[in-house]
């Protein structure tokens, strides 16, 4: 994700805030221009024109699709949305609306992205039981806890597959093989927006959240991956597009985009995995070398399986800082990093997942997280340490005067 334009606007950059949201590939704008000059047709119509661009949908509907399922071949179906907030909407909703005369469990963790826990309280607020199962100080899931919430009366769990704020890779699997084991008829909902086309995604769910703005993707584009046998009420009423799902006229330059940037990240997806890990490694040591009392929010060791890392995702505590202030002392520097998620910043009080994991107030306050792209450059990482260094020193300094 080149950023030469960005250096050239602002001088210098140095973007750490990829979990956020990451810069738009050139060639998935290029991609989007050419669908905003030259298929210009609505999908649902009869003739060329229309047919251009349902054209278009499709083959975004199939790269999406092979990106997913990059090194397996699994039955399933793309509905797209404006994003993953309304795909987890769409499926934790659906699925309570169509299992709800099984039973009225529903089992997912504390540290879910506010889309996910938003609708959660929806649900409890129309009788269904929500079991919010706890994490510990490196936001993992015991999976005895996850066995146990698991019954015959489940009707749905949802876990996401890296958790948005520390990247803590979460049981997807092992809930899979939970509900099998139980007997459940529970649907499984994983919220992937950290993970699709960035590693891989467990086969085990049912129901898949993406978002196209987290790999270098247009913003408002996202899609809910259906497994084959899986029926879901409409979430939008009216001409029945997206399956019946989702009514209205598709966006058909974003989701060119989105199937574009869902290539492009794919095919350098293994060589990006290291890449960001040699970043996070670098990081961390440097921090912790040239910084007294940083505490390390989430596991240290980067991997796939559950327990590990996201390599894309470095959560630290400043001690004696507050996080907001380092933040905005860093983009003086032209260095962009955050406190947290980005949907939930705008909100006043404690990470619900720092909260979560056990840290204190004080470690929660100086809080920063840092997330990469595979884009970023040791030298960058280097200067960012300096800086992040500087910044620190310099608050807990002004601090001991008050």
């Amino acid at each position: 994700m080149p950023r030469e334009a960005s250096r050239a606007l602002n001088n210098r950059m140095i973007y750490l805030d990829n979990s956020a949201t990451t810069e738009q590939h050139p060639k998935v704008t290029a991609k989007m221009l050419e669908c905003m000059e030259q298929i210009f047709g609505n999908p649902s119509s009869l003739h060329r024109v229309g047919l251009d661009a349902e054209k278009v949908v499709k083959e975004a509907r199939g790269r999406l699709s092979r990106a997913l399922w990059a090194s397996s071949a699994t039955g399933g179906t793309i509905a797209f949305t404006s994003g993953g907030t309304e795909a987890d909407n769409m499926a934790i909703l659906g699925a309570a609306k169509a299992m709800k005369r099984r039973g009225n469990r529903i089992v997912t963790t504390a540290i879910e992205h506010p889309a996910v826990l938003e609708c959660m309280k929806r649900l409890e607020e129309e009788g269904f039981e929500v079991i919010r199962l706890g994490v510990d100080r490196q936001g993992r899931l015991d999976p005895d806890a996850l066995d146990e919430a698991i019954d015959q009366h489940t009707i749905l769990v949802s876990i996401m597959h890296i958790n948005n704020e520390v990247g803590t890779v979460m049981p997807v699997r092992e809930a899979g093989e939970a509900i099998k084991k139980k007997g459940s008829e529970a649907l499984l909902h994983c919220d992937a927006v950290q993970s699709f086309a960035r590693m891989d995604i467990p086969g085990a769910a049912d129901l898949i959240s993406l978002s196209g703005h987290k790999i270098a993707g247009p913003m408002g584009s996202g899609a809910l991956w259906i497994t084959d046998g899986v029926n879901l009420p409409p979430f939008i009423l009216g001409g029945g597009q997206e399956g019946g799902l989702r009514s209205g006229t598709e966006n058909v330059p974003a989701i060119a985009g989105f199937g574009e940037a869902a290539e492009l990240m794919t095919a350098r997806r293994d060589d990006a995995f290291d890449k960001a890990k040699s970043l996070r490694e670098k990081l961390l040591a440097g921090l912790m070398s040239e910084i007294d009392d940083v505490v390390l929010n989430g596991p240290e060791e980067v991997g796939s399986d559950p327990g590990f890392a996201s390599p894309y995702i470095l959560n630290v505590s400043f001690m004696g800082t507050r996080g907001e202030v380092i933040l905005h002392t860093l983009e003086q520097d032209g260095i962009y990093v955050s406190t947290g998620s980005a949907c939930s910043s705008n909100k006043k009080g404690r990470s619900h997942v720092l909260a979560a994991m056990g840290l204190t107030e004080k470690e929660s306050e100086g809080a920063i997280r840092f997330s990469f792209c595979p884009d970023n450059t040791m030298e960058e990482i280097e200067e960012t340490v300096e800086r992040t260094a500087d910044a620190v020193r310099k608050f807990r300094k002004l601090g001991s005067f008050r």
